[in-house]
């Protein structure tokens, strides 16, 4: 049994456009990335073959229709999900927003929803972020069968060198957002050159699939591969002395491979005895929307024989921080036990639609498959508030339409 994983190596940097130009390089379908990213964003797509130093790259641009589109979060998350993209591309990128977010919003010292986009939330810097999202799903998941990827692995970062010029004005590379990004999700990085070398988006882009898909960030290639199945260059728009490219590669290594992938987390607790069942309620939906990967209440006996509850949240190290400061601010309670990286073994998931017929109306419903890492379906589960609105639409029972949208899904993917 072989495995394969994506290897990036960002030797000059990586910006939105590097990325989709080196992984429509390896394959993914540059029709399919124009299409979604246009759905979202007002701009013109082009590709060409350009040589950077000698080296031949996919170079690809989108070009603004229209100027000044300075946006909100909450207005760019809409229209993306407005578009009709595959749920897993409409999350992966509402992700990689959140981390852009988060990062502008500690350097500005502003609330995440009075946050005003500048640069990002431009149209083209928009579709660059569609566009990376779409790449990434279709080499993972549309070319799954073929390419049997299954991890990401990346190089330490070039950040570049010098200094930027931005609205804080001259300002050491990397900048200030590239930096938090840099600092929240722990991409390690080193600096060379004389010119600002990683954007936000790609900072973003690397920092969330690194640890989507795994293996995140590596000090050097890892194994030897076999065998070295493709690889891509995609053009930057740098001028600088060694070529503006980034790097990626499908390499395939042999072995039998574990059937579950490992995941890192962090789980906060916390007990009370003081607080209402509707503000830990309220508290236990807020911190799921916030990130958090599960949150429970656990009833326990306290001190002198009083009731109380534990709360109990598990979370992505790079969450640990804000959701402890959430749970102490909402509960009043005095302190948040942080219990070091676990690892926990985990089957992979990913989000797909399909599409059912109900009491002759036609419904899109996105399932969740879980896979073992050979490809293999375990379990598919349908998403229930897609399910409840065709309920209510049809005036079938919600039972039967997760039935019906599930076994669908089951001879689509072949779990049997």
């Amino acid at each position: 049994m072989t495995q394969r994983t994506l290897f990036i190596e960002p030797f000059s940097g990586a910006s939105g456009d590097m990325i989709i130009g080196s992984l429509i390089d390896l394959g993914a379908d540059a029709d399919l990335i124009r299409r979604y990213a246009e759905r979202c964003a007002d701009v013109k797509f082009s590709m060409r073959r350009i040589e950077r130093s000698g080296i031949s790259a996919t170079d690809i641009c989108f070009e603004e229709r229209s100027g000044n589109n300075e946006r909100h979060l909450n207005e760019i998350i809409a229209a993306v999900r407005a578009a009709g993209l595959p749920a897993e591309i409409e999350n992966d990128a509402a992700e990689v927003f959140g981390i852009i977010a988060r990062a502008e919003s500690k350097v500005h010292h502003t609330d995440i929803d009075h946050l005003h986009f500048h640069e990002t939330g431009q149209d083209d810097a928009i579709a660059d972020i569609i566009g990376c999202c779409t790449a990434f799903y279709d080499l993972f998941t549309n070319k799954y069968p073929k390419l049997h990827l299954s991890s990401v692995r990346c190089l330490p970062v070039n950040v570049g060198g010098g200094t930027v010029h931005c609205m804080h004005g001259e300002l050491p590379v990397p900048a200030p957002a590239v930096l938090e990004i840099l600092k929240e999700s722990g991409l390690p990085y080193y600096s060379r050159g004389d010119r600002e070398l990683l954007t936000p988006t790609g900072a973003a882009v690397l920092a969330y699939f690194t640890k989507k898909y795994g293996s995140g960030t590596v000090s050097g290639s890892g194994q030897t591969p076999e065998k070295v199945i493709a690889v891509g260059y995609g053009s930057g728009k740098a001028e600088t002395k060694s070529p503006n490219v980034l790097r990626t590669s499908v390499l395939e290594t042999a072995g039998t491979p574990e059937l579950f992938a490992k995941d890192e987390i962090e789980i906060l607790e916390t007990n009370v005895d003081d607080v209402t069942g509707e503000v830990i309620g309220n508290l236990i939906e807020s911190l799921m929307k916030n990130g958090a990967r599960d949150a429970a209440v656990i009833p326990l006996t306290m001190k002198k024989g009083r009731p109380g509850q534990m709360i109990r949240v598990v979370c992505k190290g790079s969450d640990s921080q804000r959701l402890a400061e959430q749970i102490i601010r909402e509960t009043g309670t005095l302190g948040v036990r942080v219990i070091p990286t676990k690892h926990r073994i985990t089957v992979e998931r990913e989000i797909a639609e399909t599409e059912i017929s109900v009491a002759g109306k036609q419904f899109r419903i996105p399932v969740k498959i879980a896979r073992l890492s050979d490809g293999s379906v375990i379990h598919v589960s349908a998403e229930y508030e897609n399910c409840r609105t065709a309920a209510a639409e049809s005036g079938i029972p919600l039972r039967d339409v997760i039935r019906i949208a599930e076994e669908e899904a089951n001879r689509i993917y072949k779990k049997y």
